[in-house]
């Protein structure tokens, strides 16, 4: 009769077990396949997920499905179908980085892959005051469409290019009229999906704009909740405090964006921190203001940054020169000096690529103003400007609310344009610990998005659009210098653009999967 119970109580053991395992409640894995069935393209597995928020990284599996992420959390493969799988174990997944201010010609350079090599998916292009000068951009945008760039592209209308094409150009006074055809073509362009207004105030022909017609153009920029980023008037270190402010008025009509953030010739942390209090105090009084930089202490734009605005246009330079040499000459020699000497100006473009203006000007056996007034001109070249302090500029960058950006293109002789995301990873995390890992991604992915209305994008989550690395951050290399700039970046072995792997280690995919993104 024992035995016979004992029989009895292990045939019915398991039993209980199937009848206990059936009435468990279904994983959140199952209740997510009920509501979503079918294949999906890819798994990335076991990877340390940073989701782009500053959260912890925490160990999840992540689906794809076309262009999206389909699901973030553990993923049971024994009940999954999946086209593509991959390990990413010893690995962190993050989103795809996004640069708020870059350049280049994505008719010309469509790949951009000096973008992807260093982590980049988006591209902000239209900066400094400059974007296509057309009267409306969807030309533009459906040829960029076409050309399937290998990065996502948006852009920022350009308040330079609104002058040029209304006709306002060098108006130092524009009128009620002139203010009225610049507000109605900005408001066609970004009802045409341009994610704000740039200006470069420091350029022609923006360096001619009184506050009054920026007063004007943010109040559009505010009516359609986008963002103004800004090439400041004066970036030297005594005259920032007053662009900033000139920006943060423009910031009472909407958000507002110092691009490339810097002081030059400013010096340690302490003027760091200065330059902070300006901007929280702004930020304090409900300005939505934020900032930019790259982790570079040279600059790099034209050469005309060195002469004065009397030397440019609309001026005649052949009669400056004529008529008031010696004293282009003695403005020449006393500005570059102050920017720490011909040593500092190193040329980016031919013929003179590669080298400092103190060896252009041995070469030619001259003085090196002379070289400027009589070889380069105001608009002959462009160069890299070491001008800048690594201290100021790394504490900077620590602020929460400043992002990272490139202000580099394919072609540009700077570094930047090629190693600025890989740097931010190997230099400021990796080596000087500056901020977490976690930190770093959100500056360079949901913060930017946020900041520029992306909502589907910059963050891992189910439902945003797939932009996605897959990387060790020890590895990470950024090999890009100021004599090889256009080294690409090292040690990003995964790159998804819209779900699509675009670059794997250092292959790139045989197309663009890209897209031209507009502001909604």
């Amino acid at each position: 009769m024992l035995l016979r119970r004992s029989f009895q109580k292990a045939l019915l053991f398991p039993i209980f077990l199937l009848i206990l395992r059936c009435a468990q409640p279904p994983t959140e894995f199952e209740r997510f396949l009920a509501s979503h069935p079918g294949s999906f393209d890819v798994l990335i597995k076991n990877g340390q997920v940073i989701d782009g928020t500053g959260h912890p990284a925490q160990r999840w599996d992540v689906l794809l499905r076309g262009d999206t992420i389909a699901y973030v959390g553990d993923v049971d493969t024994a009940l999954v179908q999946v086209t593509q799988t991959i390990d990413a174990a010893g690995h962190v997944v993050t989103p795809g980085f996004i640069d708020t201010h870059a350049h280049g010609d994505p008719l010309q350079t469509p790949a951009f892959e000096n973008f992807l090599a260093m982590g980049v998916t988006t591209i902000f292009l239209g900066q400094d005051g400059s974007s296509p000068a057309q009267r409306t951009l969807v030309p533009w945008m459906q040829q960029v469409t076409a050309k399937a760039p290998g990065v996502n592209i948006a852009t920022f209308v350009g308040h330079g290019t609104l002058r040029e094409l209304t006709g306002v150009n060098y108006d130092s006074v524009p009128t009620p009229a002139m203010l009225q055809q610049m507000s109605t073509l900005l408001e066609t362009q970004l009802e045409e999906g341009a994610f704000g207004l740039s200006t470069g105030l420091e350029y022609l022909p923006g360096t001619y704009a009184p506050a009054y017609e920026l007063d004007s153009l943010a109040k559009v920029v505010g009516r359609h909740d986008r963002v103004i980023t800004s090439h400041m008037r004066n970036e030297d270190n005594d005259q920032l405090e007053a662009s900033l402010q000139e920006l943060i008025a423009q910031g009472a009509f909407c958000a507002v964006n110092a691009s490339h953030l810097k002081a030059v010739y400013g010096k340690g942390s302490a003027r760091a921190e200065e330059i902070l209090a300006q901007l929280e105090q702004a930020r304090a009084n409900d300005v939505a203001l934020t900032a930019d930089l790259y982790p570079y202490t040279a600059s790099y734009t034209g050469i005309g940054i060195v002469f004065p605005e009397w030397a440019k246009a609309p001026h005649d330079y052949a009669q400056v020169v004529r008529t008031r040499r010696s004293e282009l000459a003695e403005y020449l020699r006393n500005k570059i000096n102050q920017r720490n000497g011909p040593e500092a100006t190193l040329f980016g473009t031919a013929p003179w690529a590669g080298m400092t203006l103190a060896t252009v000007a041995r070469e030619h056996k001259k003085p090196f103003e002379d070289v400027l007034i009589d070889d380069i001109g105001p608009t002959g070249a462009s160069g890299a400007y070491f001008v800048m302090d690594s201290t100021l500029q790394e504490r900077l960058l620590q602020a929460p609310y400043i992002m990272v950006c490139s202000d580099g293109s394919p072609t540009m002789w700077h570094p930047r344009g090629y190693g600025s995301f890989a740097k931010i990873i190997e230099s400021y995390v990796q080596r000087k610990k500056l901020f977490s890992l976690e930190e770093a991604v959100r500056k360079m992915t949901s913060l930017p998005a946020q900041t520029f209305h992306l909502p589907d994008r910059g963050e891992i989550a189910a439902g945003k659009k797939a932009d996605l690395l897959v990387f060790d951050p020890r590895t990470i290399r950024a090999t890009a210098t100021f004599t090889a700039p256009h080294n690409l970046a090292q040690g990003f072995r995964y790159v998804f653009v819209n779900g699509k792997l675009a670059r794997q280690d250092e292959t790139l995919a045989p197309q663009g999967y890209g897209q031209m993104l507009t502001a909604q």
